[in-house]
């Protein structure tokens, strides 16, 4: 008996060890139609360079025993920062010619949330999005009260017009020209670039806890006060330690009605389905009633992957075998596996 009582400390010391997952993180910066004819050397260089500094960022925070929480919000304000990504700096104009953003943030352990919508001075939305978690008892805020709350948090604001891009200013021209057009068919945008565009993270640390955080512009020349999925918990961004964490980006339409990033956790949790399976899944489902974009997903066990059904995703993820970047469709058959 005595030997046996010795041996059950020890049992259960090793089982602790071996359930920790190995730390990992993937982001995007938004899918479409991004193809090679369309886009330069120099212009491939400058995505992969950032989006590698922010994956680099996000991996170091993990390696050095961060929190995925952690993570993925140094990975996202590096992709708001840019002004490649429609998020932050880069974010696409309104029909009225301003810019209103969105963001989100989730944690798996207690599935605790914080999201603000149509901001218009918070320079880094991901920042207003977790105080809005970890310093208030509400999940989601929007316009003018959550300015309030990032000055009254003391966040960074700025003028509207540092979101501008000459870029972004084209897009809007375009799409008002091509929506003149159509003056009955205003909800019918040509360019599906013009509907998405987003960044996003997911993580796991060296605890199994997962988090997604998710940030975007919205949709170019949107109106009435238009709010995508990225703020909707459950359909832009999700995060469950009993299942996976995912981001997404597409047209935020389908994404809310289709209920996506719960959606791909729910399976694996219900329906036993690797993360990955599931991903594919739904996105293909997706394309079958006209939407269009893509997801980032992390599971409880390490596994990175993603899916998308457009011509390319700006997507990365890094763990312990190494980094990879990736642009195009047709690099790797639209697997990060």
């Amino acid at each position: 008996m005595k030997h046996l009582l010795l041996a059950i400390p020890l049992f259960l010391s090793v089982s602790v060890t071996a359930a920790k997952a190995p730390v990992g993180i993937v982001i995007h910066g938004g899918a479409g139609t991004i193809d090679r004819v369309n886009m330069t050397e120099a212009q491939r260089r400058n995505y992969e360079a950032t989006l590698t500094l922010a994956v680099n960022k996000g991996y170091q925070v993990l390696a050095s025993g961060g929190s995925s929480l952690d993570a993925v919000t140094q990975a996202v304000i590096i992709m708001e920062d840019s002004p490649l990504f429609n998020a932050g700096k880069g974010a696409v104009y309104t029909w009225d010619e301003t810019h209103e953003l969105d963001a989100a943030i989730m944690t798996g352990q207690d599935r605790n949330a914080g999201a603000v919508a149509s901001v218009t001075n918070v320079k880094n939305p991901i920042l207003l999005a977790r105080a809005v978690m970890e310093h208030s008892e509400h999940v989601m805020l929007t316009g003018s009260g959550a300015e309030q709350f990032a000055a009254a948090r003391q966040l960074e604001l700025v003028d509207n017009a540092y979101f501008n891009t000459q870029f972004r200013f084209e897009a809007l021209k375009k799409a008002k020209q091509a929506e003149q057009r159509l003056p009955h068919q205003a909800a019918i945008i040509p360019d599906p670039n013009w509907k998405m565009g987003t960044v996003g993270a997911v993580a796991i640390d060296n605890n199994g806890n997962l988090a997604a955080a998710t940030s975007t512009g919205g949709m170019t020349a949107k109106r009435w006060g238009r709010v995508g999925d990225v703020p909707v918990i459950g359909a832009g961004n999700f995060a469950d330690n009993s299942s996976c964490a995912v981001s997404g980006t597409g047209h935020g339409e389908y994404f809310i009605r289709y209920n996506v990033a719960a959606d791909i956790c729910a399976r694996v949790k219900y329906q036993g389905k690797t993360a990955a399976a599931a991903a594919e899944e739904v996105i293909a489902e997706l394309l079958q009633i006209g939407g269009t974009g893509g997801v980032i997903v992390v599971d409880n066990e390490g596994e990175l992957s993603w899916a998308f059904n457009t011509q390319g995703m700006y997507r990365a993820k890094q763990n312990h075998t190494g980094t990879v970047v990736e642009i195009f469709a047709d690099q790797n058959e639209k697997t990060g596996n």
